[in-house]
């Protein structure tokens, strides 16, 4: 073996070590942005908390997460961005750790927003260092290692957050998923200076004038497509546990372990998706062409899962319908993201993905209040169910027939 070919045998292998740090940092973005849910029977009444006045503080870190990821997207393209999601890492697990010292409301919601200022530079900064690192046949399982995080993470967080809980109080949960988050940055720092340099630069030209990316209506359009696929998952995350347990009447066991079984699956489909969306890739099929019909795939899919929720009959037809919802949330993620990365290529991946995710999180702000009037209106989730498959099937046409052809822009 030659040394080139031994020095690009390490390199590939500090690539992976970096795309497997990058999906256990979404893992813990997951865990400690849901802390909160984790810790509210405790802290709730611990800091005298209406449920409005916990709402708000719920709700606050939406206020800087979905407003930053534009700019955060733009210094991604601009300034190294190893250092910056490393810095963006420190700000969030500092306010999680720190969250465990709030004393009130109006603390609270700082380290909330502190929260979503560093978690904002979680996609953004992930899609450019896979735009720029990992080749296109490749890119579906990176991208799925990210979705399996986004899977993981809720799951992750009930179960270890719910032992510390029980344990030591609603305050350990926060220090301990804190700390836990800074320790990340040991093996991050040692990747990154392993990093072979000659993959580091970007692609080389004048700057891109920002307002000939916002001119792209296929950045809109991918923000309003993301928008559609996480608006099922949210749904699940936020209403899943309330349904199975007031609508179904499931003990708080089966309702955890139904809704760890979805996320386990969701997590299996991310990796498989991304896996057999890269082998038909490498047998010459166009990738844009590909990576769009599996994201059609996991709409349809969840728009018949939610439905099939909403009206099973039995335990296990309630199970059989959320494993394949479960199934069709792991395709979106890997997807969405990979399709921006098309239409960006590496040297605006940054910007295009925090665009695309900030318009995503209308999802985030949004969908939660929508789905409690129809609940609130009609005195049942079915209403709410049969609205969240309406928007996955919206979903799906956008990517059939809104979404201009998927290849990369020309930025001269």
């Amino acid at each position: 073996m030659t040394a080139s070919a031994v020095q690009e045998r390490a390199g590939d292998g500090v690539v992976v070590v970096l795309v497997a740090l990058l999906g256990l940092a979404v893992l813990l973005n997951f865990v400690d942005r849901g802390a909160i849910g984790v810790a509210a029977p405790l802290m709730k009444t611990d800091l005298h908390l209406s449920g409005t006045q916990f709402g708000i503080a719920v709700s606050a870190f939406f206020w800087t997460y979905g407003p930053a990821q534009p700019f955060v997207g733009w210094l991604a393209d601009r300034i190294s961005v190893y250092r910056l999601f490393a810095a963006g890492v420190a700000v969030w697990a500092l306010s999680t750790l720190l969250t465990g010292l709030a004393g009130g409301l109006a603390g609270l919601i700082v380290l909330r927003m502190m929260l979503g200022l560093g978690e904002s530079c979680g996609f953004s900064g992930s899609s450019k260092m896979i735009a720029r690192h990992v080749p296109p046949e490749r890119r579906g399982l990176a991208n799925a290692v990210l979705a399996a995080g986004i899977a993981l993470g809720p799951a992750v967080g009930t179960l270890a957050g719910g032992a510390i809980l029980g344990g030591w109080g609603w305050r350990a949960v926060f220090i301990v998923f804190g700390a836990c988050t800074l320790l990340w940055l040991v093996p991050w720092f040692a990747a990154v200076r392993a990093l072979p340099r000659s993959s580091a630069p970007e692609q080389a030209g004048s700057p891109v004038p920002y307002r000939l990316l916002l001119s792209q209506k296929a950045l809109w359009l991918m923000g309003l497509c993301n928008a559609t696929a996480n608006f099922c998952a949210f749904f699940v995350i936020v209403w899943l546990p309330l349904y199975l347990t007031t609508s179904r009447g499931f003990s708080i066991s089966t309702m955890a372990a139904f809704a760890t079984a979805t996320y386990v699956v969701q997590a299996l489909s991310s990796l498989g998706c991304g896996q057999l969306s890269d082998y038909v890739i490498r047998r010459g099929h166009e990738e844009g062409t590909v990576r769009r019909r599996f994201a059609i795939l996991g709409q349809i899919g969840m728009a018949i899962g939610v439905l099939g929720i909403a009206f099973a009959a039995s335990p296990v037809a309630v199970l059989g319908w959320l494993l394949l919802t479960g199934t069709a949330m792991g395709i979106g993620p890997t997807m969405v993201f990979a399709l921006g990365q098309i239409y960006a290529g590496p040297r605006l991946a940054g910007s295009w993905i925090g665009w695309q995710t900030g318009i995503a999180s209308i999802s985030g702000i949004v969908g939660p209040i929508v789905t409690g009037a129809i609940v609130d209106a009609t005195g049942s989730y079915v209403g709410a169910f049969v609205f969240v498959a309406g928007v996955s099937a919206a979903g799906a046409l956008l990517f059939q027939f809104a979404l201009p052809p998927v290849r990369q822009i020309d930025w001269a």
